[in-house]
């Protein structure tokens, strides 16, 4: 969920694990981060402590702000093109969108009149198109008013489309660099699958792309290779899926975002932490 500008590079030379740098904390005392986005025009990260019920703002080199309190136990974050803040809130079921001069809005909450469960990832194409998942794992106790899980889509004039009902609680999203592919990780199948994105912003072609045990948050640099969020660390996976290796955490990691001036940090979200990993291509 980085502020990307899929600027794609055919000439990047293939990723090597060994050129991968350690996991570095940065960040500790929270209760369960998740929503990594960094804003690449004005250097600050912003991420959400869903159980804190806080989105943070972390302007370099070490201030911590206060964003949104109470955030409706927010998840996922994302910028659209306009400059707003959505956020995937657990608490109101639904993706809000926080506008620059500080209105907060509702971008969508049902699907024909049925509340979601509990929107939790967004990914924005660059036409503005919108998507996010909806998993019951902010839903609590409250009854569900959807039959499925689903995969949304937000088309620039704001109406709401519905990509997929899945039963393995859709989660993380990620564009390719060519925005052509969606990568979307199913958490409870222990898969992350890829699926064709039409001029139009609708979806065809599900397949499976790579066996990642509890798939969660992604990330894709400028060159393809996807970081996957998992059960065992922060996967990472070639474009044609191949695992080259998995990047370790002393907690088990939620989601990540490149950061940083030049787009080459890897925030981690792991549990009460934050990490940071030098990578060698940058993934704005």
């Amino acid at each position: 969920m980085s502020n990307n500008n899929h600027r794609s590079n055919p000439n990047w030379p293939p990723l090597q694990f060994d050129q991968i740098g350690p996991a570095e904390l940065i960040g500790e005392g929270f209760l369960f981060t998740e929503g990594p986005l960094w804003n690449r025009e004005q250097g600050f990260l912003l991420f959400s402590d869903i159980s804190g019920n806080t989105i943070y703002k972390w302007v370099l080199p070490d201030t911590l702000e206060i964003l949104r309190r109470p955030s409706n136990y927010a998840n996922g974050l994302a910028y659209d093109r306009h400059g707003n803040l959505l956020a995937a809130e657990h608490g109101a079921r639904r993706v809000s969108r926080l506008t620059p001069d500080g209105r907060l809005e509702t971008l969508a909450d049902n699907y024909q009149g049925r509340k979601f469960h509990s929107p939790n990832d967004i990914a924005v194409r660059s036409d503005n198109t919108i998507y996010f998942t909806d998993p019951p794992y902010g839903l609590g106790r409250r009854p569900p008013e959807l039959p499925f899980m689903g995969l949304y889509r937000v088309d620039p004039s704001g109406k709401l489309h519905l990509e997929g009902e899945y039963d393995q609680y859709p989660n993380g999203l990620a564009f390719s660099p060519d925005e052509k592919t969606l990568y979307l990780a199913l958490t409870e199948g222990d898969e992350v699958v890829a699926m064709d994105v039409a001029d139009d912003g609708s979806t065809s072609r599900v397949r499976s792309f790579a066996r990642v045990p509890y798939p969660d948050g992604m990330a894709v640099d400028l060159a393809g290779n996807i970081y996957v969020a998992g059960e065992d660390g922060v996967a990472v996976l070639t474009p044609d899926g191949t695992q080259l290796g998995t990047i370790i955490t002393q907690r088990m990691p939620a989601n990540c975002t490149f950061a940083g001036p030049e787009g080459n940090w890897l925030i981690i979200t792991a549990r009460d932490q934050l990490y940071r990993v030098l990578v060698p291509i940058p993934g704005f």
